[in-house]
């Protein structure tokens, strides 16, 4: 698919640390691939958009949102050109209409949740068998890691 359009709205990356990734995804799917994850497509299109526009698009990291989520939001609305609202913190529980076909596999906290979960740290052991889907997804997100608000 021809990623020209990309160039006519406004793009901003969420990338989350690639261990989390990993062990969040292999419970519905245990040998995923460094393609399954997405990590190769969200650089190649970072990169893309890098050399079409000139400039770097906005990144924030999900463990900074979740920080800060005020601070994070105010950073990337000024990025994009956008204003804050308070609104943007809490939302009602319960499914959205723009979730899309992946949700009842993947959005059960999401419908559960009203606002951001305050940031905690985690110990997160990657399997043996998933080490270089793991180190290659951690060449990609501190790629986009360099660029991120803060």
């Amino acid at each position: 698919m021809s990623r020209d359009w990309l160039r006519e709205v406004t793009n901003c990356f969420l990338i989350r640390d690639p261990a989390e990734v990993i062990t969040s995804y292999i419970k519905k799917n245990r040998e995923p691939t460094v393609e399954d994850l997405g990590f190769v497509q969200q650089v190649d299109i970072f990169d893309f958009l890098q050399r079409q526009t000139g400039s770097v698009p906005p990144v924030m990291d999900a463990d900074d949102v979740l920080r800060d989520p005020e601070r994070m939001l105010r950073l990337l609305c000024s990025a994009i050109g956008v204003d804050f609202s308070d609104a943007m913190l809490s939302w009602p529980p319960g499914p959205r209409e723009t979730d899309g076909v992946w949700a009842k596999y993947w959005y059960a906290e999401v419908e559960r949740s009203t606002s951001f979960v305050p940031y905690r740290e985690r110990k997160i052991e990657v399997p043996e068998s998933l080490h270089k889907v793991h180190t290659r997804g951690r060449e990609i997100y501190e790629e986009l890691y360099q660029h991120r608000l803060h």
